[in-house]
């Protein structure tokens, strides 16, 4: 087996200066052909293609999983059942001091660019953007993703599943789409641009289409099509360019929530987590030990005082709390086998020897958005206070527990078992000072490259290495100029070094950290951090911390994590000085990042109204008017809103007048059998619905619905009329004052994806059997 210090892999594939320095890419071959005026004369030769990539260039498989933590892959000492990974592991090295960002778009954007978050704009998710530089979620064209670069080198592109990097305005038919993936370097597409959709009807998009999934195919899953989608690919790939090297990036929204299972994987854990999610943290903390997944002495943290015990859990609530995690194993050791599924497939079809996989188990850590078990993750986004007792009430009006995991709920665990997901550290997702948020097991094999190692790679790495990674094992010196742009510096540093040598000696000095205020400094072993005011698990709580926050005053930790794997001992107060030090350096390296002000993705939790949004007030649909997304829609749950529909109604009409998002939140007006319904669904837990009292004649009509809303969150009415009699009204105890959805849509005509009423989920789609002519909507200015 060769090993990849004997590849020839080297900057002799690359043209250079007369100075000796390596140019970005080969000059083209001159084009031989000789024109005379005469045809006789001349002479024709085909110009060869540029040699740019080292022979025998291997393909490149990058699959990055969707918020799981440390402890959760039995390959990494958990109890979810991951044969795949395990199977990559013994055929390649693994790793257990790789970094995230702790959240979603930023790790993505970091992975794919090989520059820190902020620095390209990516302080928070795409939704969130906000007008500072290191948070407007757009990734500039002067930091070229690996998938640009590679193109241009030679290599054939795709990705698959989650984006979650292209602007929340700008996911629409109409664009702009320079900033969807196949703007960013990836010639084809397949998957959703949000950062989360439903695994039933997912809201897809394919290259710059939106596509629908088989809404009647009770077998369809997501990560399943994205394995069909992707050798399907790969197929057409070595039909038409066998000759060259792909790069796949392939990001499953698993499992991130709703965490949507059949449940016959979930059924497989039944029993297994029935003592909590304390004692879950005990045993794999002891199995971690063992496997030498962590090293000797390591410290298993203790549950934050914010979190509730297991002991607390009322015993009418332990049910719904350990399906919640029965239904997690199950989504992601379904999502193991279906990588599985990918990898047979690279085998099956030869390519598997000279793939390179970078398998990175989680874009941050398990995440707490479920907080205290969730049948709405939305829940926690809105900060809509609510109890486990309502939501129980809630599901037992939709099916109870048996339909937890299903497309009539956007379930969630409880917070308690993203913690134990992330044994031994401290915190989940959302939380950048501590592990728990930001330490993922990666693995990277490559037969024909990387000899086998079950010694753990400890060397200190973050998402950002990736990018340079790969350049240097292509002998690539990345471009200073890419498509005209000129490129800013390279923020990570490449890891190959570990390939062949386990001890090998840190070459990563520094990191920086930071989302939502809460940040870190890594520097020689060392970490200084500070927690901030945001409280992932507890969002009621974080509240007035946000409000009153100044990070100026934030307490900070300090930790050798040289000799405390876990961050389990803080030694602040006994070494000022250092902390002092790293704190200043953590400024430095903040303000050349673009990440001032600290903790600026707090900005929307104190200033709603200044979320992004379309400039417009009005607008003018008809019945073509379909997967509008909710972040470009009228804010029709919101905001106080007008909304006047001239159509033509048949004898007993049905169907779907307009809709806007989902089976875990949305409203819908309908008409069934001639009468007109309206629907708030307010996340499930609360239902607003009113009827005419009578059918609706046959004929041309026009309906008027005005709904007034007293504030973001607050109360409202919702009157409709049928030619300007009133033939309906009802109150809104409470609205959404966020968003209903990540990824749901305002449709005319129909209710696409999921369904925001039940009373028509056997109908789905439920078109309208009428002719809608026009669909007016005015927001009121206040």
């Amino acid at each position: 087996m060769c090993c990849v210090l004997c590849l020839t892999f080297s900057r002799a594939a690359q043209a250079q200066n007369g100075d000796g320095s390596v140019l970005p890419f080969p000059p083209t071959q001159m084009n031989q052909s000789v024109a005379k005026p005469r045809l006789q004369d001349s002479t024709m030769k085909w110009p060869q293609d540029p040699q740019r990539l080292p022979a025998d260039s291997p393909n490149i498989l990058i699959v990055l999983i969707d918020d799981v933590g440390f402890g959760i892959s039995e390959t990494f000492g958990g109890e979810v059942h991951t044969p795949t990974m395990t199977k990559l592991a013994n055929e390649g090295i693994r790793y257990n001091a790789f970094h995230t960002t702790s959240i979603c778009s930023p790790t993505r954007a970091s992975l794919l660019t090989g520059r820190n978050h902020t620095r390209v704009g990516t302080g928070t998710i795409a939704e969130r953007a906000i007008a500072f530089d290191g948070y407007t979620g757009v990734i500039p064209k002067t930091a070229a993703t690996i998938a640009e670069v590679l193109k241009n080198y030679g290599y054939h592109t795709s990705a698959f599943g989650k984006w979650h990097n292209t602007p929340a305005t700008e996911t629409t038919a109409i664009g702009p789409k320079d900033r969807w993936p196949n703007g960013y370097g990836f010639e084809h597409f397949y998957g959703f641009l949000a950062g989360e959709t439903s695994q039933y009807e997912p809201r897809l998009v394919e290259n710059y289409d939106a596509v629908e999934p088989p809404h009647d195919d009770p077998t369809y899953h997501l990560t399943q099509d994205m394995v069909q989608k992707s050798l399907a690919w790969i197929d057409e790939h070595q039909a038409y360019a066998p000759d060259k090297p792909f790069l796949m990036y392939w990001a499953p929204g698993a499992v991130h929530g709703p965490h949507h299972i059949f449940p016959e994987w979930a059924d497989k854990y039944k029993g297994k987590f029935d003592d909590g999610w304390d004692a879950y943290r005990e045993r794999v903390h002891k199995r971690q030990l063992e496997m030498g997944i962590i090293p000797p002495g390591t410290q298993l943290t203790p549950r934050p005082e914010t979190m509730q015990a297991w002991a607390d859990i009322p015993p009418d609530q332990l049910a719904f709390q350990r399906r919640g995690m029965e239904l997690f194993a199950g989504f992601a050791e379904h999502t193991d086998a279906q990588v599985g599924k990918l990898i047979t497939g690279l085998e099956e079809r030869g390519l598997r020897e000279n793939t390179l996989i970078i398998f990175i188990y989680g874009d941050n850590g398990s995440s707490s958005e479920g907080q205290q078990g969730s049948i709405s993750e939305l829940l926690a986004q809105n900060n809509i206070p609510n109890t486990v007792e309502q939501q129980l009430a809630a599901l037992e009006t939709l099916g109870g527990l048996e339909v937890l995991g299903s497309s009539k709920t956007d379930n969630m665990y409880h917070a308690g078992w993203a913690w134990a997901g992330s044994t031994p550290f401290q915190a989940t997702k959302l939380v950048a000072s501590h592990f728990g948020g930001t330490r993922n097991p990666m693995i990277i094999s490559w037969p024909k490259g990387i000899p086998p190692d079950k010694t753990i790679r400890n060397q200190f790495s973050h998402v950002i290495d990736v990018a340079p990674t790969l350049y240097e094992i292509l002998g690539i010196t990345p471009p200073k100029v890419v498509n005209g742009q000129k490129q800013i510096p390279i923020d990570g540093t490449s890891f190959a070094y570990t390939f062949t040598d386990a001890q090998a000696k840190p070459r990563k000095n520094v990191q920086f950290f930071d989302n939502n205020g809460s940040r870190a400094i890594y520097k020689d072993g060392w970490i200084a951090c500070a927690f901030g005011p945001f409280i992932p698990w507890n969002t009621p709580a974080s509240v007035p911390r946000v409000a009153k926050w100044d990070s100026a005053t934030d307490e900070w930790e300090l930790y050798n994590v040289t000799q405390d794997f876990s961050q389990a001992n803080n030694l602040a107060q006994s070494m000022p000085e250092k902390l002092a030090e790293l704190k200043k350096e953590f400024l430095l390296l903040a303000n050349d990042n673009k990440d001032f002000p600290i903790g600026a993705g707090n900005w929307l939790r104190l200033h709603p109204e200044d979320r992004i949004t379309t400039p417009y007030t009005s607008w003018t649909f008809n019945a073509n008017t379909r997967r509008m997304p909710e972040f470009t829609a009228p804010g029709l749950g919101r905001e106080s809103n007008t909304v006047e529909i001239d159509l033509d109604i048949p004898k007993n009409a049905s169907g779907v007048l307009y809709a806007l998002g989902g089976s875990g939140g949305g409203l819908t007006l309908y008409m069934d059998q001639g009468r007109l319904v309206y629907l708030y669904n307010m996340l499930i837990i609360e239902q607003y619905t009113a009827r005419s009292a009578e059918p609706i004649p046959a004929g041309q009509h026009k309906i008027k619905v005005v709904t007034d809303i007293t504030g973001p969150g607050q109360s409202g009415t919702v009157t409709f009329f049928v030619d300007k009699k009133q033939v309906g009204q009802v109150e809104l105890k409470r609205t959404v004052p966020v968003a209903f959805s990540a990824s749901e849509s305002f449709d005319v005509g129909a209710d696409l994806g999921s369904t925001v009423s039940l009373d028509y989920f056997d109908r789905r789609p439920f078109e309208f059997n009428g002719s809608i002519q026009s669909v007016k909507v005015n927001l009121k200015k206040r």
